[in-house]
């Protein structure tokens, strides 16, 4: 029980960091795209972008969330969602491309230092993300009701407009807060009790099935619990002390790059109502299909 409490207790400061940074990267985002609705700019983007995004069933605006999650991250991608009004098959849309596609420069710096090519990295996961956008709008049935939408209606007054925006920023940064925190405690939990290391060797028979070695099972596991970003320490180490080679660390990221930190965004987005069974096995589908097919090529070269 003192461990347990412990694990609370060291969560605190960690989860206060964490918060305080995606906020200030959250927040700047929603009122921009807020601003940007009010005044006509998001429209303006949308007859651009509309012919692209409408074989994805998405409006032109979704562009932006789009390209805030790929550069800037998730939670980005997500305060600019809630700021656009959405079906939930549009929000289910968009959610699975930012899951597939998001923190770009980030993530993609740290697939290079682990073994892997930044500029492929990156193209793959844009592609992806496309294909799997254009497959699920023909696959997914109509979906009753809308996704949470933080914004004011189209006739509101600037002043209403800032009012509406600045309770919603309160109850999303509550949000926020506790889901971060949540994870932090979990994360300690793991690293209290040493779970890690039972839990790869557990999952090194599904390492065949992925197409990935069978030794790689606790790296799969670190970006598959703690994200790219967040485990890229421990991913760099493993390749460091020789527990993987650089080659092998880049069988691993071409599954990751569809497929990680499957605790966070999965919790993240399914707190907003995006389906969590959808999350997990598009990305996981798109994670094979990227392995073995890349596998087959290399074979039949």
């Amino acid at each position: 029980m003192n461990r347990i409490i412990e694990c609370f207790k060291e969560a605190v400061p960690a989860s206060w960091k964490s918060t305080k940074w995606l906020l200030k990267l959250m927040i700047p985002i929603s009122l921009a795209v807020t601003l940007m609705q009010h005044f006509g700019i998001l429209t303006w983007i949308a007859t651009w972008i509309n012919p692209l995004f409408v074989h994805f069933g998405l409006p032109g605006e979704s562009a932006v969330a789009f390209i805030s999650g790929a550069t800037a991250g998730t939670y980005a991608g997500i305060a600019a969602m809630m700021s656009i009004p959405l079906t939930m098959k549009q929000a289910s849309i968009l959610a699975l491309m930012i899951a597939l596609c998001h923190a770009l420069p980030m993530e993609c710096a740290v697939n290079k230092k682990t073994g892997s090519s930044f500029w492929n990295m990156g193209a793959i996961r844009i592609i992806m993300a496309l294909i799997c956008a254009f497959c699920l709008n023909i696959i997914l049935p109509d979906m009753q009701g809308k996704y949470i939408y933080l914004g004011a209606e189209a006739d509101s007054s600037f002043w209403e407009v800032m009012k509406i925006w600045g309770v919603s920023q309160i109850k999303m940064s509550l949000m926020v807060a506790f889901i971060i925190y949540s994870l932090m405690v979990v994360q300690r939990m793991l690293e209290a009790y040493r779970l890690l290391d039972p839990l790869s060797r557990l999952l090194s028979p599904l390492m065949k099935l992925f197409g990935l070695p069978r030794h790689a099972s606790y790296m799969w596991l670190v970006g598959n619990v703690l994200g790219i970003s967040y485990g890229s320490a421990v991913m760099v180490e493993l390749e460091e002390k020789g527990l993987v080679t650089r080659e092998e660390a880049n069988d691993v990221n071409y599954h990751l790059i569809m497929n990680h930190s499957m605790l966070e965004d999965t919790i993240v987005f399914a707190a907003t109502g995006i389906s969590a069974l959808l999350l997990i096995t598009t990305r996981l589908c798109f994670a094979l299909l990227l392995v073995w097919g890349r596998r087959i090529a290399k074979t039949a070269i």
